[in-house]
């Protein structure tokens, strides 16, 4: 039986052994039809030739620059030669039925235009990141998450169409990419794979959540949780998606939420630390927005 090819993409930066970790793990994976791209998003402190030396299967694209998140992944759809992409984080680990079970989502159903799998925490007795989501609250900007931080006792076993994916881990048709349009690159990093989602919505497709694939999350490895970078971009960005995909009264519950409440609440939080850099990092997020900067700039993927 035919098997179509997958093409897997990850971003490395700065993270060759997490990278190498997830590689190793993609060997042994059952799916036998796969290519692995790589992109090395302008490393600034590590060379990346020991994952092409350690991984020679492997195609190393190095960036000039670093593109993000979404424009790293766009660099490396525009060298696949797939009929399926998989979008996987470097910090994380595969097991070895990924593949075959998301590829069946898409052969049995022409729907579905984005598929994740159940996203568990590394190194925890298997507690759940992800295994579903109720979408975007229309008051909070924030997401549901289905099973978060629940131990995996097989509860979420049933997979079903979602409202939105999960940027860890989301495999998409290559058809459905030029459809759909490229990956965001406005976003830089985060929210751009839930704004991927509801564009390829748009266009008619379900997103989905199979639950027989699996795979394990070491979460923001290469950004940090604590980072000043992360209270930029999470704050520019949770305003974004809502410009970008709200209309009428969520547009502005959304705005009105984030405003009035989300925006002194951090405000303050962050002050009473004395958590400076961040303070301005917020602010710097939302005085993005005052800028008049084009917010519906959208790219598609040349024939």
């Amino acid at each position: 039986m035919h098997k179509p090819l997958v093409s897997i993409i990850s971003i490395n930066y700065n993270q060759a052994e997490v990278t190498c970790a997830m590689l190793a793990s993609l060997r042994e994976l059952t799916y036998p039809n796969y290519e692995v791209i790589v992109v090395d998003n302008a490393s600034p402190t590590e060379d990346p030739g020991s994952i092409a030396e350690r991984f020679p299967e492997v195609q190393l694209i190095r960036s000039p620059q670093n593109l993000g998140f979404a424009g790293g992944n766009n660099l490396g759809i525009r060298s696949a030669k797939g009929t399926y992409c998989l979008f996987l984080n470097n910090d994380t680990e595969v097991t070895p039925n990924l593949l075959d079970a998301l590829v069946d989502v898409f052969e049995r159903d022409p729907r579905v235009g984005v598929v994740s799998p159940k996203i568990i925490f590394y190194g925890t007795n298997n507690l759940i990141q992800y295994a579903g989501c109720d979408g975007i609250s229309p008051w909070t900007g924030r997401g549901h998450v289905t099973g978060y931080l629940e131990p995996d006792n097989g509860q979420h076993d049933n997979s079903r169409s979602t409202d939105l994916i999960h940027g860890a881990a989301m495999m998409v048709p290559t058809e459905v990419i030029r459809r759909a349009g490229l990956m965001p690159e406005l976003y830089f990093l985060y929210y751009e794979e839930l704004d991927w989602c509801e564009m390829i919505k748009r266009m008619g497709y379900l997103s989905y959540y199979e639950s027989q694939g699996v795979i394990y999350h070491k979460e923001s490895v290469s950004v940090g949780q604590g980072s000043v970078l992360r209270t930029y971009y999470m704050n520019r960005n949770r305003l974004l998606y809502i410009r970008r995909n709200s209309q009428g009264w969520r547009f502005w519950s959304g705005c009105l939420f984030f405003l009035s409440i989300a925006l002194p609440k951090n405000s303050l939080m962050y002050a009473y630390r004395r958590q400076w850099s961040h303070l301005r990092a917020l602010w710097r997020g939302v005085g993005w927005h005052l800028q008049g900067n084009n917010i519906h700039v959208n790219h598609f993927l040349s024939n």
